[in-house]
C-alpha cells in the first residue's frame, strides 16, 4: 500500500495545478485559459509570491489529496480514525506525498492513554450494544441489576432523570454490584453520574434522550468536570447508548455488564520541515488528519490537510527565509493529544524557536461561514498569545482584498489551543462544525438559516461530496497565501514577543462565549 501511495502522489504533483477538464500536460507554447495555472509553470517556476503560489494551488489539486484520502477509508470501513489502518495509511500518504515534494519528513510518535468501553444486556435479553466512551469515567468491570432512574420513555422530553438527588431516593442501590440507567438531558452528565455515585451505584450508563431524531443515536460525552469547572473525580465506569438501547435495558428484570478500562496506545505525529529557512525562527502550519471513528472526514478534516499539501507540493522550489514547519497531527478528535503530546516534549529552546502556528481545521463546510480566528480578542475579550493579531490581521486582509465577508470567532477545541498555552501566536480560519447558522449570517454568506454549518459534522456522511468547493478553494489560497508570507516575513511579524517555558495558566472562559467547534464543548446534557 506504501509503495501505491508513493506513486499516487507523485502523480498529483505531476498533475497539481490542471483544471477540471484542461490536459494534464499542455503542449509547450500553449497558452493556459485565462485565470488558470500552466501546470508545466506550476511544476518547475519557484513560487515565492503570494499571486504565483495562489495561481498553483488550484481546487482540483485540493480536491485530488481529499480524493486519496476518501479511497483511504473506503478501504478501511469508512474511517481514518486515529489508531485504526485508515489512519495509518493516511499518514503514509502525507509521507509519500511531502518527500516527493521535497520537504524533510519524520514520523514522530506518541503515546496515550484511552479508555475503552464495553456494555451487555445479559436479561431478560441478550445483546451486545455499541457503547460510547465518556471522557472522565472512573474504570471497572460490573455485572449486575440495571434500575432505571427518572426516565421519561414515553415523553422524553420531560427527562430530568438523574439531575437531582432525590432522583435516586425509594432506589434500591444496596446489592454488591448495582448499575444506574439514566437518561440524557437538562443537566451536565458529570452531575448525574456524581448523583448515582453517591446513591450507591457501582456502575451508570446514560442513553440518548430520544425527544428528536438527532438524540436517538449513539452518545459520548464529557463527564470529567462540574458546571463550576471543578473535577468530578468518578470513581465507577460511565458509558454511553443509544435510546433504543435504553429502551431495551430499561426493562423489568434487567441485568447487564458494564466496563470501562484505560489502555495505552502509540500513535504518529507527520512533522515537515522546508529545505531552506532559519531554524530559529519556526512558522508552523497545522492540521489534524485523523478522522472521528464514524465516518472518513472529509471536510473534518480532510479540507485543511488537502489544502495544506497542495500548498506544499506547490512550495518545492521556494526559499523560505523562516523556516517553515507543517504537521499533521494525530489523536486531534481525541482531546487535541497529537500536538499537545508534540509541544510537551520539545525543549524550552525548541518551543522558543516557534515564532506563529497557524491551524486550519474544518475549511470547506458545506453551509459555512467564513471565520477568522479573533487572535487580538477585540471581539471576545480573550486575546492569542502576543503576536496572534498579525495573524488575524493577515487573513481579514486577504478577504477584505477578495471582497468578502467574514467575521471573527474563539474557539478552543482545535490544535492551536496548546500551542496558546505555551505562549505562542496562533492564527487560523474555520467555516463551522455542529454550531447553527443564524438568519443574518445566512443573508450575508448564503446556504440555510437553522441548520448545521457541516450537517455531516462526525458523522458518516462526512464524504468526498461534504464540502463547499467554492469557500474551500478560497480558503486553500488564503492557506497558501500566509504560508508564503510568514514563511518571507520579517522574524518580528508575527513572532512572540516573549516564549514561555512552562505552559501559562488556563485563561478564565466566559460560558457566553459560542462554542463553535465542538470538540471539547461544555454543554448542558
Amino acid at each position: 500500500m506504501r509503495f501505491s501511495l508513493f506513486l499516487s502522489a507523485l502523480l498529483i504533483i505531476a498533475l497539481a495545478g490542471c483544471d477540471a477538464g484542461e490536459p494534464a500536460l499542455t503542449e509547450a507554447g500553449a497558452k493556459p485559459p485565462p485565470g488558470t495555472a500552466n501546470p508545466i509553470a506550476c511544476a518547475n517556476r519557484n513560487n515565492d509570491t503570494a499571486d504565483k503560489l495562489t495561481d498553483c494551488v488550484t481546487i482540483d489539486g485540493v480536491r485530488a489529496h481529499q480524493s486519496a484520502f476518501q479511497e483511504i477509508a473506503d478501504a478501511n470501513g469508512g474511517t481514518r480514525a486515529d489508531n485504526t489502518p485508515g489512519y495509518t495509511e493516511s499518514a503514509d500518504y502525507v509521507v509519500a506525498t511531502l518527500q516527493a515534494a521535497g520537504w524533510n519528513v519524520q514520523r514522530v510518535p506518541f503515546e496515550y492513554d484511552v479508555v475503552e468501553s464495553a456494555l451487555e444486556q445479559l436479561a431478560p435479553v441478550a445483546a451486545t450494544y455499541a457503547t460510547g466512551t465518556f471522557t472522565g469515567t472512573g474504570f471497572g468491570d460490573v455485572t449486575g441489576t440495571v434500575i432505571p432512574v427518572d426516565l421519561s420513555l414515553d415523553f422524553p422530553e420531560l427527562s430530568t432523570s438523574g439531575c437531582e438527588a432525590s432522583d435516586f431516593a425509594g432506589l434500591d442501590f444496596s446489592g454488591p454490584n448495582d448499575i444506574a440507567l439514566i437518561q440524557r438531558s437538562a443537566c451536565f452528565f458529570s452531575v448525574k453520574a456524581a448523583n448515582a455515585e453517591a446513591a450507591g451505584a457501582e456502575a451508570v450508563i446514560i442513553f440518548n434522550q430520544g425527544n428528536t431524531p438527532e438524540r436517538e443515536g449513539l452518545i459520548t460525552g464529557n463527564a470529567s468536570a462540574f458546571p463550576d469547572g471543578s473535577p468530578s473525580n468518578l470513581g465507577i465506569p460511565l458509558v454511553g447508548a443509544s435510546f433504543a438501547d435504553g429502551i431495551s435495558l430499561a426493562q423489568a428484570g434487567s441485568t447487564a455488564r458494564v466496563s470501562a478500562e484505560s489502555v495505552t496506545r502509540t500513535s504518529e505525529n507527520v512533522i515537515a520541515e522546508s529545505q531552506t529557512g532559519d531554524p530559529n525562527h519556526v512558522v508552523m502550519i497545522g492540521a489534524h488528519l485523523d478522522s472521528v471513528v464514524d465516518g472518513p472526514g472529509i471536510n473534518d478534516n480532510a479540507s485543511g490537510s488537502a489544502a495544506i499539501l497542495e500548498t506544499a507540493v506547490m512550495m518545492r522550489r521556494a526559499e523560505p527565509v523562516n523556516m517553515v514547519r507543517l504537521a499533521f497531527w494525530g489523536a486531534e478528535e481525541l482531546g487535541l493529544i497529537g500536538s499537545t503530546a508534540y509541544l510537551d516534549g520539545l525543549s524550552s529552546a525548541e518551543r522558543d524557536a516557534i515564532s506563529l502556528y497557524l491551524n486550519f481545521d474544518m475549511i470547506g463546510s458545506p453551509n459555512f461561514v467564513r471565520f477568522v480566528y479573533d487572535g487580538d480578542g477585540s471581539e471576545f475579550g480573550f486575546p492569542g498569545a502576543p503576536g496572534s493579531a498579525a495573524a488575524e490581521s493577515f487573513f481579514e486582509a486577504f478577504y477584505t482584498d477578495r471582497d468578502v465577508d467574514f467575521e471573527p470567532t474563539f474557539i478552543t477545541g482545535s490544535d492551536h489551543t496548546p500551542f496558546d498555552s505555551y505562549g505562542i501566536a496562533t492564527g487560523g480560519l474555520f467555516t463551522g462544525a455542529g454550531g447553527i447558522k443564524t438568519a443574518e449570517q445566512a443573508a450575508i454568506y448564503g446556504g440555510l438559516a437553522g441548520e448545521q454549518f457541516d450537517p455531516c459534522y462526525h458523522l458518516a456522511c462526512d464524504t468526498i461530496d461534504n464540502v463547499n468547493l467554492g469557500v474551500l478553494d478560497l480558503n486553500a489560497d488564503a492557506v497558501a497565501a500566509a504560508t508564503l508570507h510568514f514563511a518571507m516575513a520579517p522574524a518580528t511579524d508575527g513572532a512572540r514577543t516573549q516564549a514561555s517555558a512552562e505552559p501559562r495558566a488556563p485563561v478564565a472562559r466566559s460560558e457566553h462565549v459560542p462554542r463553535l467547534h465542538a470538540h471539547g464543548e461544555r454543554v448542558a446534557e
